[in-house]
């Protein structure tokens, strides 16, 4: 049996698979220049990892939606209701307070980056029989939700989200232990069933396993075994960001023909691809110079102005595009599963 790859072997395994490995390699044998980095360079961190990375993945849904004119034809009224939706959400929520706005918009977040993990291992194991699918689901989700649950259970962490106390906490040592217990079960199960099967039917399936575990490794150690902001972030961002572009690329762009492609068929190959980058980074800076002049007023000074009283209206009008990436993916993917 072949492997189930997406794009190609090589593609793949540098741009989907290896970020999270790749990342979690960085952190063990960087740990102390992670400090200093953090403390001096905070500003690079934010642009590269942040608005970079993190925004600009979002903005990558672009080219599989609105820039896409028979998928924007076929999904119109989500496509053009959805961002409306978002925008009135987030106006309710922020008329009781900045902090339920927050809060309910990092719940969102957590869900959506444990739905992607669960479908990009999907994506790798379309080949397999659904017979058994529900113990890989029982392993993507423990590898997600675990982390999440620790965070919840334990003492404030030294990072968040979006912002700060936008989670409910309850510190539970015992049942911290508890879930510990069966996150180790679930896991060595994992390892066990995985050779047995390998062996059995003389094939291992190299991505599904490979973002599987991935996975695991970037959320334990990003959640559970380090407590850092920065290394929360890499580990978060970049396992997340980097494979979500990369995805949208190979497959949306790259896969096609220039009939499928119109237009987007200046994107294909090396110069196309710089071209896709550019404009990602670009709307990602936009987007984010606009959230810092006018709410956060951390990253660039003497261009702040206050405009705290119309924060009701900034505030929902910034997310939306965020907000719609979050509700949009769990539409715009389902028939790849």
């Amino acid at each position: 049996m072949e492997q189930p790859w997406i794009h190609k072997a090589k593609t793949d395994s540098i741009f989907i698979l290896l970020p999270s490995f790749l990342v979690v390699a960085i952190v063990f044998l960087f740990q102390n220049q992670l400090h200093q980095i953090e403390d001096e360079y905070s500003f690079y961190t934010w642009l590269f990892l942040i608005v970079f990375i993190d925004v600009a993945h979002v903005y990558a849904t672009l080219f599989k939606t609105y820039f896409v004119a028979s998928e924007f034809q076929k999904r119109k009224k989500l496509l053009i209701g959805l961002p409306i939706l978002c925008f009135l959400i987030g106006m309710f929520l922020f008329s009781f307070g900045s902090a339920v706005f927050w809060s309910v918009l990092a719940y969102i977040a957590v869900y959506h980056f444990i739905r992607q993990q669960y479908g990009f291992m999907r994506l790798y194991a379309r080949n397999e029989s659904k017979k058994w699918a529900w113990i890989d689901n029982l392993v993507i989700y423990t590898a997600t939700i675990y982390p999440m649950l620790y965070w919840f259970l334990s003492a404030p962490r030294k990072f968040n989200w979006f912002v700060e106390n936008e989670f409910l906490h309850f510190e539970n040592p015992l049942l911290i232990t508890v879930l510990s217990w069966i996150y180790g079960f679930i896991l060595l199960f994992y390892v066990i069933r995985t050779i047995y099967i390998s062996l059995k039917s003389n094939y291992f399936n190299i991505p599904k396993n490979a973002i599987i575990i991935g996975t695991i490794l970037s959320w334990y150690f990003g959640i559970v075994y380090f407590n850092n902001d920065l290394i929360f972030t890499l580990l978060n961002v970049v396992s997340h960001g980097i494979p979500y572009m990369a995805l949208i690329y190979l497959k949306e762009i790259d896969k096609k023909s220039a009939e499928e492609l119109n237009w987007l068929h200046y994107f294909k190959h090396f110069k196309g691809l710089l071209f896709f980058i550019a404009i990602l980074l670009f709307i990602a800076f936009s987007e984010e110079y606009l959230w810092e002049i006018l709410v956060w007023n951390e990253q660039f000074s003497g261009i702040s102005k206050d405009f705290s009283d119309w924060y009701f209206l900034v505030v929902p009008l910034l997310t939306v595009p965020q907000f719609t990436h979050y509700l949009l993916d769990g539409f715009i993917w389902k028939s790849k599963k």
